[in-house]
């Protein structure tokens, strides 16, 4: 299986971008998504229970901005993408920071085997009386070899890195 390679990168644009000569096609995307029972995480103050008087933090993962370009000398596709999160401190909330682990990870076309998959986290300072915003993480850069329809071949996954109970309450009350 092709190797898919991780780095840091600056900003971004959107995805098929490159190459602007219409002799020159623009690289190709694979595809990009949001998991749907990992766009939420809702966390608690550790032994208070799952009440919004104990809530510490609610995020959404509410989309993503990215960018497909050939490599120097098209050896390769980067894909550049960072993830966008709503963000609000919770009544319980101590101090002004949270942080937002995440992954990202690669799959096959027909998302049966995860070829690559990394853990990051954002994090989130809130100023003085403010307690909902909108954040984008870093951005990531993954490269894929330019093989014909190798890129198209993927799926490219986005989801907050769940506790087994933040998984349970997502699913148990289901998209917002």
């Amino acid at each position: 299986m092709a190797a898919i390679g991780w780095a840091g990168a600056l900003a971004l644009a959107g995805c098929g971008g490159g190459t602007t000569a219409s002799s020159n096609p623009p690289a190709p995307c694979p595809r990009i998504s949001i998991l749907a029972d990992g766009a939420d995480l809702t966390r608690f103050r550790p032994g208070a229970g799952q009440d919004l008087a104990a809530m510490t933090a609610d995020a959404r993962l509410v989309g993503f901005n990215a960018r497909c370009d050939y490599t120097r000398r098209r050896e390769g596709v980067a894909v550049t993408l960072s993830a966008v999160f709503d963000v609000e401190r919770g009544p319980a909330a101590t101090g002004n920071v949270a942080n937002l682990p995440f992954f990202i990870a690669v799959t096959d076309a027909e998302d049966t085997q995860v070829i690559d998959r990394q853990d990051f986290v954002a994090r989130v300072t809130f100023d003085t009386n403010v307690n909902r915003q909108r954040v984008q993480s870093a951005a990531v850069t993954l490269t894929f070899p330019a093989e014909e329809r190798l890129v198209e071949n993927h799926n490219v996954r986005l989801s907050f890195q769940l506790t087994p109970e933040e998984l349970a309450l997502n699913r148990r009350r289901g998209p917002r």
